[in-house]
């Protein structure tokens, strides 16, 4: 087995401001990675990255065994992303905004249909889904968003902070189903600064401070280096190894 997701050594500068200084990491089929860190860490810089959203100033990202900067065409498709800051458009219904992409991914209008009907059940999007999306609330946006990152079952999910600002029950939605891609086989990067949240979902985690990775592993690996009893202590005291 080879995994869906590399990071090599990727670096991004804008301007005299480093954000990514040579971050490094896997995710493989079937496993959860949580990418921690503090605002202003290169998180998001380092996940649109990943998406092919942002050149690399050094490094390269592989998708599925596809180079992203070599064959960007074919390693995207592979991907569903989802941003901080994604957006939806406001007049067309959460079914429009899902038949619109599905059909720029190319799937067939019965498959189409098929997947829009099950993605909407398993999100709970049927009050809404035929709803403008600017009378939605941020939860039903969220969800929304959430169903067109997994519309075309990708092998790799790449979410950007994707609970940030939800109540308990919309969040409870996202986590659900981002354990049910798991349990499909699916690799799942997301970014988080909710340590607790990545205590008991990931299966891995990847600390990054400054813009760099200070530390990857599982949970238990990770507390017994530190000697720390919590995820947040371990990062704080990594944190404070990392600018002495």
């Amino acid at each position: 087995m080879t995994p869906s997701l590399v990071a090599e050594g990727l670096v991004r500068r804008f301007g005299s401001v480093t954000a990514v200084d040579g971050v490094s990491f896997e995710v493989w089929p079937g496993e959860v990675v949580g990418l921690l860190g503090p605002n202003g860490a290169g998180k998001t810089t380092v996940l649109r990255m990943l998406a092919g959203i942002l050149t690399p100033g050094a490094g390269r990202v592989i998708v599925r065994g596809v180079d992203m900067a070599a064959s960007p065409l074919e390693a995207k498709p592979l991907l569903g992303f989802l941003s901080g800051d994604t957006q939806l458009y406001q007049r067309l219904t959460p079914r429009e905004v899902l038949l619109f992409f599905g059909r720029l991914y190319g799937m067939d209008e019965a498959r189409l249909g098929r997947r829009i009907g099950e993605i909407a059940a398993a999100l709970d999007m049927g009050a809404f889904v035929d709803r403008a999306c600017g009378t939605l609330s941020a939860g039903q946006r969220q969800r929304a968003n959430i169903a067109r990152a997994f519309l075309h079952q990708p092998e790799v999910l790449i979410l950007d902070e994707p609970t940030n600002a939800l109540d308990v029950l919309s969040g409870q939605f996202i986590i659900r189903s981002i354990r049910s891609e798991r349990a499909a086989g699916r690799a799942v990067l997301f970014s988080t600064h909710i340590m607790g949240e990545a205590e008991y979902l990931c299966d891995r985690i990847v600390l990054l401070h400054a813009g760099r990775v200070v530390d990857q592993g599982t949970l238990p690996e990770l507390l017994e280096r530190s000697g720390c009893a919590n995820l947040t202590d371990t990062f704080l005291w990594l944190a404070g190894e990392e600018a002495a």
